[in-house]
């Protein structure tokens, strides 16, 4: 399967670790993923209390969503990371976690503070949406 998605980075604006925008043709399959949780297989919440180790155990589920949905991190238009936190320190930690599990392929992302996330003891949530394009 080629991979449908082409990142754009802007010369006129500041360096970034991550591309401003990108693209996918109209004939790609977009794909929506729910925000993908730090939650364990049976609906725990893991790593309470540690901000890298959540984005981890987040970024390992929404590698098992866009598998299902037939698609992998490269595969990735864009993200949303959400920390339950007003220090910017938490907000780094989860940051460089997504950061590095996303390597050469820097899509554009936004990184959120935010005051509460959904379950019992999360502090990172990442929203993602993905293109595809299917042979």
């Amino acid at each position: 399967m080629s991979r449908a998605i082409t990142l754009i980075r802007s010369a006129s604006l500041s360096a970034a670790e991550y591309a401003y925008a990108a693209t996918a043709p109209a004939e790609s399959r977009l794909i929506f993923l729910a925000g993908a949780c730090p939650l364990n297989e049976d609906g725990s919440t893991a790593a309470v209390g540690d901000y890298a180790g959540q984005a981890a155990k987040a970024v390992e589920n929404m590698r098992v969503a866009l598998a299902d949905a037939g698609a992998s991190l490269p595969d990735v238009i864009s993200t949303r990371v959400l920390v339950a936190s007003t220090r910017r320190e938490d907000l780094v930690a989860a940051w460089e976690v997504v950061r590095e599990s996303f390597g050469e392929h820097d899509v554009p992302s936004t990184l959120l503070g935010v005051t509460v996330l959904g379950y019992a003891d999360q502090l990172v949530e990442i929203e993602a949406v993905a293109a595809v394009l299917d042979s």
